[in-house]
């Protein structure tokens, strides 16, 4: 099947980590600083780690959303809690992330298996899919699989 395109996200980055990016309608517009971790002064400014960590979220929570409207499960007051990491590897460095997905309306087998089928239809999930270690926890259990 061809891409075709719904939504294009345009930004202009200046000076890398420790400088600035800004999208071309100007509703973001940040300051970024490296890390401590990463060598930096850790100054006030975002990273992009932070920035995926949110739009990752974001982005699976949709998914959820959807995934319970087409099975008729109530995913209101749905929280998830992000985390993606920059670390070395055997060949320099990547990324892992995890999503911490609580579902207090729904039991956690229940829960587990709607995060499950969010994971397949999410798009940064497909992006990150055989590239990044990605955890699920669904209502406090870790998924397998």
């Amino acid at each position: 099947m061809a891409f075709k395109s719904l939504y294009a996200a345009k930004a202009t980055v200046t000076g890398g980590r420790d400088g600035a990016g800004k999208t071309d309608d100007g509703k973001v517009d940040v300051a970024f600083d490296l890390p401590e971790g990463l060598g930096g002064q850790g100054g006030p400014g975002t990273n992009p780690e932070q920035l995926f960590a949110l739009g990752y979220a974001a982005c699976f929570e949709g998914a959820i959303a959807g995934v319970a409207r087409a099975e008729t499960l109530d995913a209101t007051d749905v929280s998830i809690h992000s985390t993606v990491e920059i670390g070395k590897t055997s060949d320099g460095l990547g990324l892992q992330a995890t999503l911490d997905v609580t579902l207090p309306r729904l039991d956690d087998d229940t829960a587990a298996q709607l995060v499950g089928k969010a994971h397949q239809v999410c798009p940064y999930s497909k992006a990150t899919r055989g590239n990044i270690e990605v955890t699920l926890i669904a209502n406090g259990k870790t998924l397998v699989g």
